[in-house]
């Protein structure tokens, strides 16, 4: 297994902490009587609850670009020193990126969501000037 795709692995992990604690804070917030029911009633989450549902909406964001990207990468043989940097950057910055949110630092927050994104750059790197090539070939 490659790097690329054991942090593709446990983002997903983190995808689904992330949906757990989402649910977690909303049930806390609204009690079982609503969160087991069908919702009919719309409650907008609020502190805690709210950023959780507004960390996992961001993370939702990003997850699928970075999925496409370590599977491109993958599929065509061009993992390298800077995809698995950016494996890594990404995963761990988006780990950060959770309790940041949940604890509402503004700035730090937004930090940490520039370098997960930065990694998600880092991991398109082997693959400009393929896909540069395949763009001007056509």
């Amino acid at each position: 297994m490659t790097v690329e795709i054991a942090m593709l692995f446990w983002a997903a992990v983190l995808g689904l902490v992330q949906v757990g604690a989402q649910s977690f804070a909303l049930k806390a917030q609204e009690g079982n009587a609503y969160t087991v029911g069908a919702r009919d009633e719309h409650r907008p989450a609020t502190g805690l609850a709210g950023r959780m549902e507004r960390a996992l909406r961001n993370y939702l964001e990003t997850f699928p670009i970075f999925a496409a990207v370590i599977l491109a990468v993958y599929a065509t043989g061009r993992t390298d020193m800077w995809s698995e940097a950016g494996a890594q950057v990404y995963f761990w910055g988006r780990l950060a990126y959770l309790p940041a949110y949940a604890m509402g630092l503004p700035w730090l927050r937004t930090v940490i969501w520039q370098i997960a994104t930065i990694g998600i750059v880092l991991c398109m790197v082997p693959l400009f000037d393929t896909a540069l090539l395949a763009v001007l070939m056509e």
